[in-house]
């Protein structure tokens, strides 16, 4: 269940609305409250199953959980970008909000094809 809170969110991302204000201020909300403590209960759990099943020397194991701390970091940057979105909402200035959007966007994107990557991974077990 926390892999699927923590990281449906990158697929969802682009359904949830923006362009206002308090719009982009729910987003960093929920990256912060909600994102941030399932995917630490997910690597957690993940860093622990791994160790029992004695898996860690498995590719199919060991990227995925890198790819986790990779999210981290990512949404580290989505956060903040969020709140000056936000900022930049209010302003109303429009150039550096499409310029900063287009990053967030790219960002998400990018995330989102992390966590296909992973599943792939987890799934398929290539390597045995």
């Amino acid at each position: 269940m926390a892999n699927f809170i923590a990281f449906g969110v990158w697929f969802a991302w682009p359904l949830l609305p923006g362009e206002t204000a308090p719009a982009h201020r729910a987003r960093a909300r929920i990256l912060r409250v909600v994102v941030t403590r399932a995917a630490t209960v997910a690597l957690v759990a993940g860093v622990y199953l791994a160790a029992v099943a004695g898996i860690f020397g498995k590719v199919w194991a060991l990227v995925p959980l890198v790819i986790m701390v990779g999210l981290g970091m990512t949404g580290s940057y989505l956060v903040p970008g969020e709140l000056r979105l936000a900022d930049l909402a209010e302003g109303g200035e429009s150039e550096q909000y499409a310029a900063l959007e287009r990053r967030v966007r790219r960002a998400v994107l990018a995330g989102a094809g992390l966590v296909v990557v992973a599943t792939f991974l987890m799934v398929l077990k290539p390597g045995g």
